[in-house]
């Protein structure tokens, strides 16, 4: 199959987002653990995007910094009066850098699967555009004066989703030919009313739009739950990591990796909700690629791989069994790493400590013993 060339992104971020109700607008309102305009920058990042812009409303270079710290952003672009002139604004700035093909976003979207985005790619090979659509299930109603005035035909009518992929000097055209009196709903309008061919691709019921408030609240759904339990001993020469936290202790974990035992038992548990195995069977300690490697991303593998299977997590519970170090200074700053590594909130997150009454290897202070419970939920349960 042939190599997909990179592409440009533009995520349009640039609405009041008042409907979602929450102090500040949606797209910079958190969402399982992150800015939501934080999870399409990384998906498309993830997916090839050599460039990405993100426009923002006017005052809000403060929010969008916050929430894409880090995050190799090309710029932030000024949004405009509507959705089409803040796109416009966005590949007007890109104009003497963007690649031949672009993909725009609406940041309220932050699940993009990446079978939708080459699907989307690959069809730029013979359209000048192409967008995600999923069918109309719902019989549809006309109305006028809030009474039924008649019927549409569902069967030649399809729910449009974004991303919406472009040769990048075709709709840079089209929306310097759009008339600035007329509304757009979606770049995919700009294109037609140019003349451009548009094909459509399957979407992805993932790529449901978070508008008002309860779209970011728990839902109902299949639930699976999986255990995990890791040991490592206390060495001195060592650092000590626990769940993702360097903690100052005299003597540290010793591992094939940075043998973070919270991270680790985590993990387990995550893949045995997915029933996908365990830790050894994807991170083997045979293998030099992980010697010293930070466990952070044997979370991030464990997460992809059950957003894979269709779940998400909905909760973790972590207990850390040892004598020593005192596990309360660093509880919070525990729950808040870990809960960005699984993509949730940190009120999803639940770390404990005990002792063994100074009874076995943990009791001697020999090691450090990690139990964890994980549930997952199917996808579009979504958490608060």
């Amino acid at each position: 199959m042939a190599t997909l060339p990179p592409f440009t992104a533009v995520i349009v971020a640039a609405g009041k987002g008042l409907r979602a109700g929450g102090a500040v607008p949606k797209q910079f309102a958190r969402w399982r653990g992150k800015p939501l305009v934080r999870h399409s920058a990384e998906a498309l990042l993830a997916q090839g995007a050599d460039c990405v812009v993100v426009v923002i409303p006017a005052d809000g270079e403060e929010h969008a910094n916050e929430a894409l710290e880090g995050l190799p952003i090309k710029r932030l672009v000024p949004g405009g009066a509507s959705r089409q002139e803040s796109v416009r604004n966005a590949l007007e700035a890109l104009t003497a850098s963007a690649l031949e093909h672009v993909l725009i976003h609406d940041a309220a979207r932050p699940d993009v699967p990446a079978l939708v985005t080459e699907r989307l790619r690959r069809a730029l090979a013979d359209h000048p555009g192409a967008i995600p659509v999923l069918p109309v299930v719902d019989s549809l109603a006309r109305e006028e004066g809030g009474l039924m005035a008649g019927t549409a035909p569902r069967e030649s009518l399809r729910r449009v989703q974004t991303p919406q992929a472009f040769r990048f000097a075709d709709i840079l055209a089209a929306h310097r030919a759009w008339p600035g009196e007329r509304n757009a709903g979606d770049d995919a309008q700009v294109a037609h009313a140019a003349g451009l061919t548009i094909a459509l691709v399957e979407g992805d019921e993932r790529l449901r739009k978070l508008t008002f408030a309860e779209d970011f609240r728990t839902g109902a759904g299949m639930i699976r739950t999986g255990t995990g339990f890791d040991v490592h001993r206390l060495t001195e020469g060592e650092e000590l990591w626990l769940c993702g936290v360097r903690i100052e202790h005299d003597r540290g974990l010793a591992g094939h990796s940075d043998a973070d035992v919270g991270l680790h038992a985590v993990v387990d548990a995550i893949l045995g909700a997915c029933a996908l195995g365990d830790i050894g069977e994807h991170f083997p300690p045979s293998d030099p690629r992980w010697k010293g490697a930070a466990s952070d991303q044997f979370v991030t593998h464990a997460v992809t791989l059950a957003k894979d299977a269709g779940y998400t997590v909905g909760n973790v519970d972590l207990t850390l069994i040892c004598e020593a170090p005192k596990i309360g200074p660093h509880r919070e700053a525990m729950r808040t790493k870990l809960a960005a590594l699984l993509g949730v909130e940190p009120g999803q997150v639940s770390i404990k400590a005990t002792t063994t009454e100074r009874l076995g290897f943990t009791g001697r202070g020999e090691g450090i013993a990690a139990q964890a419970v994980a549930t997952l939920v199917t996808q579009g349960s979504f958490a608060p």
